[in-house]
């Protein structure tokens, strides 16, 4: 028997062996599995669109606290990894590789805004990561990269879905608008909003009387206006960023531009600070905007979200209404969180294959994808200003304020024209 005893001996050690083995493993894969499930992301913490990107922020980490509550993600707290990219496209391809290379994130976003959307499209193309966007418009035309998708609701011809409202209001009118102006900054945001104008404007039968664009940086903008006053457009269509678009509406009040419809594609004109600056300059403008409080609009869990984000933002010095931005940015957390929670995992190609298959029901309304990553179906707003009296911010808490004139499914007034009319 004593010839035996070595092999079992040997056996023991062996088994001893094996199952501190499969403990440190099982061991390792809890540590790993308890490790946070990393986003990455660059987004505009200082230069001109910073009060978009940290106003956009906030609203992630409200999403990221609220999962985070629910126990995180594929049992992992959720970590947001971000930088400043300042604005600036040339600091993206320094930040997305970083966040890959260096902080080995399991997932991208991108930041806010065409500039920096497009630089990081041929990135995520490399990694063959998923990318979701934040308010670019079309950047991916170019690029079709199937697991890009965008968080903006022009649907799925963006360029023409952003402006499209603005033509068929001018169309309604009695008589039909026969000229238009078109007008917008020499940067890559309005090329796209105009191109989708002029496309808008042949559809619709309607001549262009003036197309032209100015520098970004322009601060006297009353030369713009007379100049478009002298052609007489019956409609003057603007894509512009937020310090012109200011600059814009001070000069049409300053000129006294007489036309039956004045707005636009004018960001800006849905952030609080420019509502409570401009006031009653605003009056009789039609304009674009992505959430207004008018009694027509009821997105499911919108006000639950906005009793989150408004003290928090007050608190920080940020957009206190978070009428613009700050659902969506919310709303695109919770796409990306379902997907990955569904699918089970951090696989990109499952990840990308669910997003394009299913329908999402976010602090926006549902929302699903056609096959170039923008929403099936559009829903942007056009709303023309009223009875705008002061600077308070009060009043645009208020319906009536904003009221809603297209699309038809969400209309809360008619619109009334000529603008110049309706200025005061």
């Amino acid at each position: 028997m004593n010839w035996k005893y070595p092999r079992f001996a040997a056996g023991r050690r062996f088994a001893a062996r094996l199952a501190t083995g499969l403990l440190l493993a099982a061991g390792f894969a809890c540590a790993h599995a308890a490790d946070p499930l990393k986003i990455g992301f660059g987004m505009s913490l200082t230069g001109p669109l910073a009060g978009n990107g940290k106003a956009a922020l906030l609203a992630m980490e409200i999403w990221r606290d609220d999962v985070n509550a629910k126990g995180g993600l594929l049992g992992r707290k959720v970590e947001f990894v971000y930088y400043d990219d300042q604005t600036n496209p040339s600091t993206i391809p320094g930040i997305y590789n970083k966040l890959m290379d260096v902080d080995k994130v399991d997932f991208i976003m991108s930041g806010y805004g065409t500039n920096v959307i497009a630089p990081a499209i041929p990135i995520a193309m490399r990694r063959n990561m998923v990318l979701m966007s934040l308010f670019g418009t079309d950047p991916n035309a170019n690029f079709k990269y199937d697991r890009y998708f965008q968080i903006m609701p022009n649907g799925p011809d963006p360029s023409l879905g952003l402006v499209d409202g603005f033509f068929d209001i001018a169309a309604a009118m009695k008589p039909k608008a026969q000229t238009v102006a078109l007008v917008g900054a020499d940067a890559e945001y309005p090329h796209a909003a105009l191109s989708g104008a002029r496309r808008s404007v042949k559809n619709h039968g309607m001549k262009i009387v003036y197309d032209k664009t100015y520098p970004p940086n322009t601060t006297d903008c009353a030369p713009i206006i007379r100049a478009i006053q002298a052609t007489n457009p019956d409609a003057v269509f603007v894509a512009s960023y937020p310090p012109d678009s200011a600059c814009i509406v001070r000069a049409a009040n300053e000129v006294g531009l007489k036309t039956k419809q004045f707005g636009g594609a004018m960001i800006g004109l849905g952030y609080a600070s420019l509502k409570t600056q401009l006031g009653p300059m605003l009056n009789g403008m039609t304009s674009w905007e992505l959430y207004v409080p008018e009694p027509t609009i009821k997105f499911p869990y919108i006000d639950e979200f906005l009793k989150k984000y408004q003290p928090r933002a007050i608190a920080d010095k940020l957009d206190p209404l978070g009428f613009y931005l700050p659902p969506y940015a919310y709303a695109q957390m919770q796409i990306v969180g379902e997907a990955i929670q569904k699918v089970g995992s951090l696989d990109q190609k499952k990840i990308a294959d669910y997003i394009h298959t299913h329908k999402f029901s976010t602090v926006v309304g549902d929302v699903s994808f056609a096959k170039n990553g923008e929403w099936a179906a559009g829903r942007p707003l056009y709303v023309q200003y009223r009875g705008i009296k002061g600077h308070d911010l009060e009043e645009w808490k208020q319906p009536g304020k904003a009221v809603v004139v297209w699309p038809a499914s969400l209309k809360s007034g008619e619109h009334l024209y000529p603008y110049n009319d309706n200025r005061k």
